[in-house]
């Protein structure tokens, strides 16, 4: 690499919303911005998480000096665990940031961490790299942009931010810092993309503050549940404070939820008197006008409280005609189809429920494109790069940045594992480094080609048949008859006769054959293409076979 250009690597976080990790490297120095994770979707099956390949990592992982955290989402901070199996480097982030990243490395107690808190306005020096730290609003506290001067020029990164003239904390973004950036000159600019396709300005954390407490004053006789992101510290803030000026108790439910405010309130974050809070179990004890329970689930995840709940299958709390389901967060593209279909069985035991749909009871923590018009104008960048979208987000930016003047010559489109060389007045595709996704499944971390996704995947698209058959080796005759067992291959009123017709033709098969002395792995290929070509035949399913042969 030419000594005077900067290189940023892409390793998550473009054409795609979630698992956020950009690589920024000038001669033998690399710092990492985030490194986030992302959920599966419904044909990756028994995953858990999906976080970025980090091979370009581990090949320079010498030159990494930093990781720096914009804020303590989990697509931001979730994948930290398992790069810092790897790295034995600092990271900075805000003080929820940091606290956030500990509490979650409690499940890794072997994983080094050196977490250092910054502040806004804090610098940082890096070798070539000079950080500042700009104050940003988002739907989490301690969210942070980035000022990276490099020698080819600064660079500004938004992370992901909105632009709340009513923050809850009292700061709103930084704009004045934006604009002395700009002044002095930026030479490129990575913006988030993520409300890009939204006209006009997102709407104020504060006015959400107004819905709910319009709802909880006209449903003052109902017990009231609230389901919204366990991240969202001043939407909790909100709500308690709501709960103490109406004189209701709180209950928190959801291991994340009591996770995060215990956090938050550790660390200043969240201030609420705990003679408010109660535990869930003793709900029951008091009036219904009384109590507001907290909880997760606003995304209609399986296993949440809120889902729990809604099937009748939660231990510490049934609901009831006369409670009230508050879902103070709008569906994540993708989770649609759960979140309708919690609110249909809320509304199947005989409970309330308000939703976006009905009330402004949220808001994106995303800027929309009149705050992205500001943040372009402020910084006038030389240079552009979307960033944290999926590509129609990133070409919506494209062309937006192009409506204010930009050179389309000046703009590139990122994309996983893509490099980018930045001069002082030139950028560039440079070429393209190994990226993409690994799967974290329980202990186990895979690819996307492993051999267990691809089982599992015909598994659950055609079953399982297992062939069980004992063979004299040197008569060459079967001794007994095949056991056949079958999981998700024919309907119970088939499976009598097709077992009978799958043992008549694996014995027909078998008894055209001389088995005298034939190895046990001929005869288990040989039943093997029996039996799938039997079960095609009957059903047009290609199921997991599994042969076993015995030899008396």
């Amino acid at each position: 690499m030419n000594n005077n250009k900067l290189k940023i690597t892409f390793l998550g976080g473009v054409g795609e919303i979630g698992k956020n990790m950009t690589a920024f490297e000038y001669n033998n120095e690399i710092i990492l911005v985030d490194a986030g994770l992302t959920f599966p979707s419904d044909d990756l099956p028994g995953v858990d998480i999906v976080i970025p390949d980090i091979t370009y990592l581990l090949e320079n992982k010498d030159k990494i000096k930093a990781i720096l955290i914009t804020h303590g989402h989990e697509d931001h901070i979730g994948a930290l665990p398992f790069v810092l199996k790897h790295l034995n480097v600092p990271v900075y982030g805000s003080r929820l940031s940091i606290a956030l990243v500990e509490n979650k490395l409690k499940e890794h107690p072997n994983v080094k961490f050196k977490g250092i808190a910054v502040k806004p306005k804090n610098v940082l020096k890096i070798g070539e790299f000079i950080i500042e730290f700009i104050k940003v609003s988002h739907s989490i506290a301690g969210s942070l942009a980035l000022s990276i001067t490099t020698p080819v020029g600064t660079v500004v990164h938004t992370g992901d931010f909105k632009i709340d003239y009513e923050p809850i904390d009292g700061t709103m973004t930084d704009l004045t810092r934006f604009a002395e950036i700009g002044r002095k000159g930026v030479n490129l600019l990575l913006c988030e993309s993520t409300n890009v396709c939204r006209k006009g300005f997102s709407m104020s954390e504060r006015s959400v503050g107004r819905a709910l407490e319009e709802i909880i004053k006209d449903h003052a006789e109902q017990r009231i549940i609230v389901a919204t992101f366990a991240s969202n510290i001043h939407r909790m803030q909100q709500i308690l404070d709501l709960a103490e000026k109406y004189k209701r108790k709180v209950a928190f439910t959801g291991r994340s939820m009591v996770n995060v405010s215990e956090v938050a309130m550790k660390i200043g974050e969240l201030s609420f008197n705990r003679q408010n809070i109660i535990d869930i179990e003793k709900v029951d004890k008091l009036d219904d006008k009384e109590v507001l329970i907290m909880t997760t689930g606003s995304q209609g995840e399986p296993m949440s409280a809120l889902t729990r709940m809604a099937a009748g299958e939660f231990k510490n709390l049934k609901l009831k005609s006369n409670d009230l389901v508050i879902l103070s967060a709008s569906p994540i593209p993708g989770n649609e189809k759960n979140v309708y279909n919690v609110i249909n069985a809320i509304y199947k035991q005989g409970a309330d429920v308000i939703y976006d749909e009905l009330a402004d009871v949220h808001t994106s923590g995303h800027a929309c494109q009149e705050e992205l018009k500001l943040i372009h104008s402020l910084v006038k960048p030389k240079h552009f790069i979307p960033i944290h979208g999926e590509y129609r987000h990133l070409k919506t930016h494209k062309e937006l940045a192009m409506t204010l003047g930009m050179d389309e010559r000046n703009i590139i489109l990122p994309s996983i594992g893509m490099q980018v060389e930045v001069g002082p007045n030139s950028i560039r595709q440079s070429g393209f480094v190994t990226a993409g996704q690994r799967l974290v499944d329980g202990m186990g971390i895979g690819d996307m080609d492993s051999n267990v996704l691809r089982e599992r995947k015909q598994l659950s698209e055609d079953g399982i048949c297992v062939v069980c058959v004992n063979i004299n080796n040197i008569a060459g005759e079967i001794t007994s008859d095949p056991i056949i067992i079958t999981r998700g291959v024919v309907y119970a009123d088939e499976q009598e006769s097709f077992v009978q017709d799958a043992k008549v033709s694996i014995i027909a098969s078998l008894k055209e054959a001389d088995l005298r002395g034939v190895e046990p792995a001929v005869i288990k290929q040989s039943l093997r293409r029996n039996i799938s070509n039997f079960i095609f035949r009957r059903t047009k399913r290609r199921p997991m076979i599994l042969t076993i042969v015995t030899l008396d």
